[in-house]
């Protein structure tokens, strides 16, 4: 089979938390290669890394410190070698998390924090259109109305920020506007779960793997 041709080699990071075979089901149905593994070797080495998790932040960066994963993923991005991250496993790529008053320091690859969603009902659970901007990769092929799965009562709200640091930002409402996907060089995220997102999902995990 011809290198273009060749499934693309996914690693779904296995650090203590997320929706590790949702995730690699949703992948491989997308056509790529997936394991999952804590491996750091085989996480470094792969065409694409995903980052997902579910839960607390600072229990997200504890096992990602427990691993030692941060510096391999800070070295992907570096090297203009993608990763996606899933639901916390977005958050953790900002400066911080601010959660019941305690502040976790994140990875630090993208601008800004983490914090409580000013809503009435939390967490924000069910599905929920988007707002993506002309030029999107994560997007594309996708209609106005295209609906994701969400589940969360913390989110990025600074979208101006990331904006300003020259990040392509996908927002959604819930309570206030706020971070619903983010696409930096390498480095891609989404609030929601495209692995729980049905056909959306799929053709945005397509997408992704696509520009691999």
């Amino acid at each position: 089979m011809s290198e273009r041709r060749r499934a693309k080699r996914i690693v779904v990071l296995d650090y203590g938390s997320g929706n590790l075979r949702s995730a690699e089901r949703a992948l491989e149905r997308a056509g790529a290669d997936v394991t999952v593994t804590d491996d750091l070797t085989a996480a470094a080495e792969a065409d694409g890394l995903v980052v997902p998790g579910v839960g607390a932040y600072a229990a997200c960066m504890a096992g990602i410190e427990a691993l030692g994963a941060g510096p391999v993923i800070a070295e992907r991005v570096a090297a203009g070698r993608p990763v996606l991250g899933i639901c916390v496993g977005m958050q953790v790529l900002f400066e911080h998390g601010d959660e019941h008053g305690v502040v976790t320091k994140g990875l630090g690859l993208l601008p800004g924090g983490v914090t409580r969603l000013p809503a009435e009902r939390l967490p924000h659970m069910g599905w929920n259109t988007v707002r993506p901007p002309a030029g999107s990769v994560l997007f594309a092929g996708l209609p106005a109305d295209a609906r994701f799965y969400f589940v969360h009562s913390y989110g990025v709200t600074d979208t101006a920020g990331l904006a300003a640091a020259g990040a392509t930002v996908t927002t959604a409402e819930h309570g206030t506007e706020f971070v619903a996907a983010v696409e930096r060089g390498p480095l891609a995220a989404a609030q929601f779960h495209p692995e729980k997102s049905a056909d959306t999902g799929a053709t945005l995990l397509r997408n992704w793997l696509a520009a691999l």
